[in-house]
């Protein structure tokens, strides 16, 4: 059994097709081990056990019969809360939506059970996926399986977890400020961030009206291998990743950012990365065009509404009711929407840009998109994702959260590829002191996701790759 936890989505669908493990065993292992995992973690919110298993025994059945096709035939998934899923519930982590059942499933989603995946429930997330902490007020919070005092991350930080501790073959999640890379890093798994446009977000709560935040959302899986990722990309995206020349590319690992801080374990790891690869490869180490400035455009593309449209959302009409909600948490009261949330709004109103501000972006940005997109032509762009590895839960959000504006410093590594809508693979490359996964990021421009897969594939081989959390089997 333990031995199928570990196994990755490719494996294990492989060896379904070879009638070596039937739909029904791993359905069930799976649901076994969330059981024994979960009430520590609460990384699986919304359980779909029954129907998943009538599926593995429908599954089984055309198996027997010669009709199992599905390049995840029989294969148990995860899926974020966020993305619709028929019959389920899209909480979005406020009370106001416990009662919201899918009438339909996510345009990913629906891909995913095309090609046989069984679903196995939802996963936690923050209130609306807005913060990269996930707690909230309907399921509460989610805890590293490393260290249960440290954050998941978010705001896939249920699929993070659950896919660490092996309690699915894969996992899909959604990233428009890290909302991948976080959970990837913090918890030790593989995680892809599709780039700008390349996987349908039809179905996915809260629905973006903002063209340059669409731009900004990847879609992509949290995984235990990078085979895996690419698998579920090639599934759930709109063009398959054509081939490239990966001979003819470059590295580029840029020095430490005297602006920018950096924890000493990450910046040892960074440097391990650029030592190895100089042996056999040439390494550039500029600076890439625009890393600072991509936190400011991230930022005010994320509060060009001022937050309205999600204060709509959860139900409250006027900034007055957010802050009543925000002050309620502060004094000990139970508020209805959790502080991150009504915090995070209220921050948004605040620094809502002004419609000059918002102009001479839009110019900035044009510009700085075709600038980036020549400089990583033929060239991986290597990034640590944050300055730590998993830091104890709250102070993740107070860095990027604080009236001081400190996502200006904490920020650009994560909002690079948002910004500019790149894709990237996260992939966990070594631990620190207490053993705490750190990873690292791979970024390219928009149509070289195969040169991010082939080089990626050789960084899980070299370095840690994908290690399954056994501490709570």
């Amino acid at each position: 059994m333990k031995e199928l936890l570990s196994m990755d989505a490719t494996t294990l669908a492989t060896k379904i097709q070879n009638g070596e493990v039937t739909p029904i065993e791993a359905t069930g292992a799976y649901i076994k081990h969330i059981h024994r995992v979960n009430p520590r973690l609460n990384a699986l919110i919304q359980p779909r056990f029954q129907q998943a298993k009538q599926e593995a025994k429908q599954l089984y059945q055309q198996y027997l019969a010669g009709n199992g096709s599905g390049r995840l035939f029989g294969v148990p998934v995860s899926i974020k809360e966020s993305f619709y899923v028929k019959g389920m519930k899209t909480t979005g982590g406020l009370p106001s939506r416990r009662n919201h059942v899918d009438e339909q499933d996510a345009e990913a989603v629906r891909r995913l059970k095309a090609e046989g995946a069984i679903i196995l429930g939802k996963t936690n997330t923050p209130s609306l996926c807005f913060c990269q902490e996930t707690d909230n007020t309907v399921y509460g919070r989610t805890n590293n399986p490393w260290n249960l005092e440290r954050t998941a991350g978010g705001s896939s930080g249920g699929e993070g977890v659950l896919i660490a501790v092996g309690g699915a073959a894969v996992g899909i999640g959604a990233d428009i400020g890290g909302s991948i890379r976080f959970p990837a890093h913090f918890n030790g798994v593989i995680g892809f961030k599709s780039g700008k446009k390349q996987v349908s977000s039809e179905g996915c709560f809260p629905p973006l009206r903002e063209p340059l935040q669409e731009n900004m959302l990847g879609i992509g899986a949290l995984a235990k291998s990078v085979n895996d990722a690419e698998l579920v990309h090639n599934i759930i995206a709109d063009r398959p990743t054509p081939p490239v020349d990966i001979k003819q590319f470059q590295f580029l690992i840029p020095p430490a950012h005297p602006a920018l801080p950096m924890q000493p374990e990450t910046a040892e790891t960074i440097d391990q990365i650029r030592s190895h690869l100089s042996e056999t490869y040439i390494v550039h180490n500029d600076l890439p065009p625009f890393l600072e400035e991509s936190a400011l455009m991230w930022q005010l593309i994320m509060s060009v509404d001022g937050g309205k449209a999600l204060m709509n959302l959860a139900g409250r009409r006027g900034f007055a009711t957010i802050l009543y909600e925000f002050l309620k948490s502060r004094i000990g009261l139970k508020p209805n929407l959790h502080f991150y949330l009504t915090w995070a709004l209220l921050g948004a109103n605040l620094f809502k840009p002004s419609p000059a501000q918002w102009q001479q972006m839009l110019a900035e940005l044009e510009q700085a998109e075709q600038v980036v997109d020549q400089y990583l032509r033929n060239r991986v762009l290597i990034l640590p994702v944050y300055h730590s590895a998993a830091p104890k839960h709250g102070k993740l959000y107070s860095e990027i959260f604080s009236i001081r504006r400190t996502f200006l410093k904490f920020m650009p590594y994560i909002s690079y590829a948002n910004t500019f809508g790149l894709p990237v693979l996260t992939v966990p490359v070594a631990t620190d002191q207490g053993g705490l996964p750190i990873g690292i990021q791979l970024i390219t421009a928009l149509g070289q996701e195969y040169a991010l897969f082939r080089v990626g594939k050789y960084f899980e081989q070299q370095f840690r790759g994908y290690v399954r959390c056994s501490a709570y089997d």
